[in-house]
């Protein structure tokens, strides 16, 4: 069981992208730890700044995570 907090441990690529994205962040928070995971473990396979902005967004239209 994982007790620590998720959201301190974000990539940072990752974090600034949510960051300047509030709808994806928000939905983001909502999700269960698991999810969460996921979707930061999908982040390594992200190689731009734009493909990172185009991920988040996904959040954002609720693409992502579920």
């Amino acid at each position: 069981m994982q007790d620590k907090n998720i959201l301190s441990d974000l990539p940072m690529g990752f974090g600034m992208a949510l960051a300047q994205n509030v709808p994806a962040m928000e939905h983001f928070s909502a999700l269960p730890a698991a999810a969460q995971q996921r979707i930061i473990d999908g982040t390594h396979q992200v190689t731009s700044k734009k493909e990172m902005a185009r991920y988040v967004q996904q959040l954002a239209d609720g693409e992502t995570g579920r």
